[in-house]
């Protein structure tokens, strides 16, 4: 294959380009517009292959977006605009980035006809669900204007493989982590804070729960929906470790050697879904399996954050860094959300 991704340079695009690069002989473009969470550094040696190709620009240029199209007979798609609190604060900007931005990859693998397209999403589209779990085919119930966006971006998604057979496939993953992932995040953010020796932030009571999966088995399970997906279908790549963030928080301040005196407990963030879950079986028909212990894959994690300081340390002086505490509200708030799950 001949694979443009979009988005290579960020945290778990770059995992998966190392994914293709390692595992298979398929040649990679990769497009990113390097914005503060994409970098070339991200790619590191990886921009030594000859079957690497690195491309800087944004997915809203028609003309970019066209003739890189026509160049490759696959695109996986995951470039976005990710960050919730940042997303409370520009709105619209992650809608133009998320939705025009997919619809121009769209139009021009219509125009192409590429062989396949994938489309990376997250589990947050389902909003939040108090008991049991979403299956793909469950209505989108998102909460925040992040989730909302990739909520738009997978119908578009959708509607190209309805209207124009474009071979579309989507998929929704949970929280990752990993090496190399943006200061802003939660895991990243923790550790990164107890390392410099100052306190962690906590929202709420702690108790909202998240799936945890490393980037390397999100990346595994894009790859695998690239190849062995069904074109129209969506697929959740979930299966990592269930935790509420207060357990996130013990583990993460055992492994960097720290107590609770380091937490403070703050208001909780507006809109903070109580439970993500999903159900994951129709990627494990395919072959997807986690293989990513969690309490080694933190603890590799956080030895990647200590050894090095010079990659994160900068990005804490972003001034363009929102701030992490956006709006306060109760913890409880989404507990009776409209769309919420009880089974």
């Amino acid at each position: 294959m001949n694979i443009l991704v979009t988005g290579g340079a960020g945290f778990i695009g770059s995992h998966y380009v190392r994914h293709v690069l390692d595992t298979t002989n398929d040649r990679v473009t990769v497009l990113d517009a390097l914005t503060y969470a994409g970098s070339r550094e991200n790619l590191g040696e990886m921009l030594l292959s000859p079957r690497l190709e690195f491309v800087q620009g944004n997915i809203l240029d028609p003309d970019l977006v066209a003739g890189l199209v026509e160049a490759h007979d696959t695109v996986v798609h995951l470039a976005a605009e990710s960050h919730v609190d940042r997303s409370f604060l520009a709105g619209g900007h992650f809608l133009t980035v998320n939705v025009l931005g997919t619809q121009r990859l769209l139009d021009a693998a219509h125009r192409f006809g590429v062989e396949r397209f994938v489309h990376v999403s997250t589990d947050e589209v389902y909003g939040p669900i108090a008991k049991g779990a979403a299956s793909e085919d469950d209505p989108l119930c998102p909460t925040v204007p992040y989730a909302a966006s990739k909520a738009a971006s997978d119908l578009v998604a959708l509607s190209a493989f309805r209207t124009h057979g474009v071979p579309v496939c989507i998929t929704r993953s949970s929280n990752n982590y990993g090496p190399r992932q943006h200061p802003e995040k939660i895991i990243p953010r923790f550790v990164t804070s107890l390392i410099k020796g100052t306190t962690v932030g906590l929202h709420g009571d702690g108790r909202h729960v998240r799936n945890w999966l490393h980037a390397a088995d999100n990346a595994a399970g894009i790859d695998l929906v690239l190849r062995r997906g069904v074109p129209g279908e969506v697929y959740n790549l979930g299966g990592g470790t269930d935790l509420t963030n207060r357990q996130l928080t013990g583990h993460i301040l055992r492994l960097c050697g720290a107590d609770w005196n380091s937490v403070e407990f703050i208001a909780d963030r507006t809109s903070n879904d109580v439970r993500y879950a999903m159900h994951w079986e129709k990627a494990a028909a395919l072959g997807y399996l986690p293989q990513h212990d969690f309490h080694d894959g933190l603890t590799a994690t956080i030895q990647w954050y200590r050894d090095h300081p010079d990659r994160w340390a900068p990005l804490l002086r972003n001034p363009d860094s929102p701030r992490p505490h956006v709006v306060v509200a109760h913890a409880d708030k989404n507990t009776a959300a409209p769309c919420a799950r009880t089974q």
